[in-house]
């Protein structure tokens, strides 16, 4: 398996030549200005990175990862004297480092992440295709989330959809850190802009645009997330070019948002390829699918654990991806939320939407969210998988549509969702 290199705290520190005069030296850190672009180059999978700098009383800076998400995340502690420059990208638990020589319009030198070197390289440049488009922003104890709003083109106001993403480190337009783009909720966006429906999607903390607000998995649970869906319902509210509100959760946003939802804010709540049942058994069912079975044995007895409300310290290492002690705590706050009890909670028209192909999330999910609100509408879109494109029911065939931005969503996916909105008198 190749390793994946999450970039964490980055320490630049490029090393130049001493002896220069005041002169040459104050030229030469005005040359750090501006965008630069280039690579680490890890064997077999090269990191492209874009760095930006701008001076000023203080210099500032961001750094972009296009293959983990990673969207134009500040950097802090820039100092550039003598040819020397440094600064950091701050996250928890992690340390990585780029020692390099500035020379005109290079950097170049070797990149460090525990105990591991690779060179880098790069060069100054103009940058192209800035994000374009409107950007919320909520205030939250660990920092500013941004969410992009996308409206219709035809004058407002306009009934919105709060889209709320799938769990791990998932940006606003659906993919995640690693795993390739799918674009699965962007091109969601675009289809209900088609249909007259605003959208407003963001970017997971530690993802994207709120990379910054990251918070460490000692302390995450569960709750932020719903947290973070209420503000984003209330900047909503607040809006005067909206009107009505629907909410939208995929996958475990699904939970976050019938937690989130409520008469008081919100018309509507569609679920989509969301779990009818408590993550400790949707982690049993996926796993069985895909580990060994002396690996399954293990996550048995670790989820066993767990339901205990008891947490493990020995943890496999092909196992500590999902069950990593630190993380543990964040699993149990999210073992304790019974989807099925929350969703008969919910006083709101509600649409469940599951795929027939979906490998991760079944359509039996969605069958015992349906048993739990008779009321709700069900809604089984033939041959859509997780990711909400059309795939074959073979694993690796279906895995492969997770990768392929230029799929469209599945037929009948949002023509569904329009008719279930339209007869709740969403479009008034």
């Amino acid at each position: 398996m190749k390793k994946l290199f999450l970039i964490g705290l980055v320490l630049f520190i490029i090393t130049g030549c001493n002896g220069k005069n005041e002169e040459a030296e104050g030229q030469e850190d005005k040359q750090l200005e501006g965008h630069w672009e280039g690579e680490i180059q890890i064997p077999n999978q090269p990191l492209n990175i874009l760095v930006d700098f701008k001076s000023g009383e203080d210099w500032q800076g961001t750094i972009t990862i296009p293959a983990q998400n990673v969207t134009d995340f500040s950097l802090t502690e820039i100092a550039a004297k003598e040819g020397n420059v440094s600064f950091k990208m701050p996250l928890p638990g992690q340390s990585v480092q780029f020692d390099g020589e500035l020379d005109g319009e290079r950097l170049s030198g070797t990149f460090t992440q525990n105990g591991q070197t690779f060179p880098f390289s790069l060069t100054k440049g103009e940058r192209e295709g800035k994000e374009e488009g409107e950007f919320l922003s909520i205030e939250t104890s660990t920092g500013q989330l941004y969410g992009e709003l996308l409206l219709p083109d035809h004058e407002g106001p306009y009934p919105v959809a709060l889209i709320i993403p799938g769990s791990g480190p998932t940006d606003r337009n659906g993919n995640s850190q690693g795993a390739g783009n799918n674009n699965s909720l962007k091109l969601l966006a675009e289809s209900l802009a088609d249909k007259g429906i605003a959208s407003l999607r963001y970017d997971k903390r530690g993802a994207g645009k709120n990379m910054n607000a990251v918070t460490g998995n000692s302390e995450m649970r569960f709750e932020v997330f719903i947290d973070d869906a209420k503000q984003w319902l209330e900047t909503l509210e607040d809006d005067k070019r909206i009107t009505n509100i629907a909410v939208i959760g995929h996958s475990q946003g699904s939970l976050v948002g019938m937690m989130a939802a409520g008469a008081e804010t919100t018309e509507a709540f569609i679920s989509l390829a969301g779990a009818g049942q408590t993550i400790d058994h949707v982690l049993e069912n996926q796993l069985g699918d895909s580990l060994p079975e002396d690996l399954f044995k293990e996550s048995q007895t670790i989820l066993g654990e767990m339901r205990d409300g008891k947490t493990v310290d020995d943890v496999s290492q092909s196992l500590q991806g999902v069950f990593a002690p630190d993380v543990q705590p964040f699993l149990l706050s999210w073992m304790a939320y019974d989807p099925a009890e929350q969703l008969a909670e919910l006083d709101v028209p509600t649409l469940i939407v599951n795929g027939t192909n979906d490998i991760q999330v079944p359509d039996s999910e969605a069958q015992l969210l349906k048993k739990a609100e008779p009321e709700a509408e069900l809604m089984l879109v033939d041959g859509m998988n997780h990711v909400l494109k059309e795939a074959p029911e073979n694993r690796d065939e279906n895995l492969a549509t997770y990768t392929n931005p230029d799929l469209p969503l599945a037929d009948g996916l949002v023509e569904g969702m329009i008719e279930f909105l339209n007869q709740h008198g969403f479009d008034q």
